[in-house]
């Protein structure tokens, strides 16, 4: 009989890297590290959506929109789905420490303090962008015509009704989250960085 042994533990690289990406820096609030770490969270599902909107759904396969005839429509899907996730990631920086040090690679600043305003500005302008943005998406769509003031079209998810509606309200509504979580961490970012200084 053989005697069962711990599972192994993961080490090396990957889990060093994991650490050093997520892992706040001292004087974070627990809030602002569980907000930071939420916020690319509620960006995925609506990634996931899109994608499996482009790759299996049958009736929008063809449709373009406004897209340029030379970009293939799955392309722009898998790369808008990946610049949200990292915009949304960049949200952990203002918790973890490479969100306060200018890394090695950077060239004649690596090894140097980021100046608070050079993280608080452009975070807290994305805050401000990204909650206007969907709450005027969610708004005029509840209302039944898009952004540009057109009616929604009849094969708009939000129009399919049952499930499909539903599902498309699941994955989309988080984002309404993404901004208010932004300034919150920009806000507690900005505290303590203060709070370091004086």
């Amino acid at each position: 009989m053989t005697a069962l042994a711990d599972p192994p533990v993961v080490t090396g690289r990957l889990r060093t890297t994991w650490r050093a990406v997520h892992t706040p820096v001292a004087g974070v609030p627990s809030w602002a590290a569980t907000a930071a770490l939420a916020i690319p969270l509620t960006v995925l599902p609506s990634g996931l959506w899109r994608i499996g909107v482009a790759f299996f759904d049958d009736e929008a396969a063809g449709k373009r929109g406004d897209l340029p005839a030379w970009l293939p429509g799955e392309l722009y899907v898998i790369a808008l789905t990946l610049v949200s996730e990292l915009l949304a990631f960049t949200a952990v920086g203002l918790i973890a420490a490479w969100g306060e040090w200018f890394p090695r690679w950077f060239p004649w600043l690596h090894g140097r303090r980021i100046p608070t305003p050079v993280a608080v500005v452009p975070a807290a302008l994305g805050a401000v962008t990204l909650t206007i943005m969907w709450t005027a998406a969610f708004v005029t769509e509840l209302a039944g015509v898009t952004l540009r003031g057109e009616p929604t079209p009849e094969d708009f998810p939000s129009r399919a009704g049952g499930w499909e509606s539903a599902v498309y309200y699941l994955c989309y509504t988080p984002l309404l989250l993404w901004g208010p979580l932004l300034a919150a961490v920009t806000v507690a970012y900005h505290r303590r960085r203060r709070t370091e200084i004086s």
